[in-house]
């Protein structure tokens, strides 16, 4: 019988200007992780590690980065500024596109770090929001794009988000529509894009009985192959 490997929890500091940013990464090996490196996106309720760094005993894949990482990524996630151990002495609204800032300080930092230049990326709830802004910015480092709930907000352009990208929808997710969520869809330019309906799922995907769906698509479309076009 194989043994599980063993998985390897780093602690890590960024700044952004004067705010320091706590970075949280789970490894099972050499760096970066043979399939990729994840960065998940934590929303507007919980900060980092209680979204996707879950223990519970008895069930070892409450945490989706310890099953991601024995799955074979580098996983990673980041406190918004203002969430868990980031600071939070400035007194502004930790909105979406401060949130999108937070990113890029953090995807700066793992690139000096890990040598990675694009990434895999999972935005739960306003954490989709974040992620979505952030690809928006800066295409050229994100290599696929997983967004939870997408309101029809104005902070993000979905007509300006070039990374293949997958819509997932909770069965029971009363968050955003389907119509505005099928209109976001439509209007991703990209040609590699999925839309996922998740059954017996509310809106913290993660935190629910049935978790490890989430957890089947993300896998099956984080290692998708690129597609081969005539002439490639």
């Amino acid at each position: 019988m194989t043994a599980e490997p063993s998985i390897v929890g780093r602690e890590h500091w960024t700044k952004k200007g004067d705010v320091r940013l706590f970075l949280w990464e789970k490894s099972a090996g050499a760096w970066p992780g043979p399939l990729g490196t994840v960065l998940f996106v934590h929303g507007s309720s919980m900060a980092s590690q209680p979204t996707f760094d879950l223990q519970v005993p008895g069930r070892s894949d409450s945490s989706a980065m310890d099953c991601f990482a024995r799955l074979g990524y580098d996983t990673w996630c980041v406190d918004m500024e203002g969430y868990g151990r980031s600071d939070k002495h400035r007194d502004i609204n930790s909105n979406i596109a401060n949130g999108a800032d937070d990113l890029d300080a953090a995807t700066e930092y793992i690139t000096r770090t890990r040598g990675v230049e694009s990434f895999l990326m999972y935005g739960v709830s306003s954490g989709a929001l974040r992620a979505a802004l952030f690809a928006e910015r800066h295409p050229e480092r994100v290599r696929r794009l997983a967004l939870d709930m997408c309101a029809n907000l104005p902070v993000v352009d979905p007509a300006r988000i070039t990374a293949p990208t997958i819509v997932m929808r909770g069965q029971f997710d009363g968050i955003a529509s389907f119509e505005d969520l099928m209109d976001f869809f439509a209007r991703l330019p990209n040609p590699d894009k999925q839309f996922a309906v998740m059954p017996g799922i509310a809106h913290a995907s993660f935190q629910q009985k049935n978790y490890r769906i989430p957890y089947h698509i993300l896998h099956s479309f984080f290692s998708q192959p690129a597609p081969i076009y005539r002439g490639a």
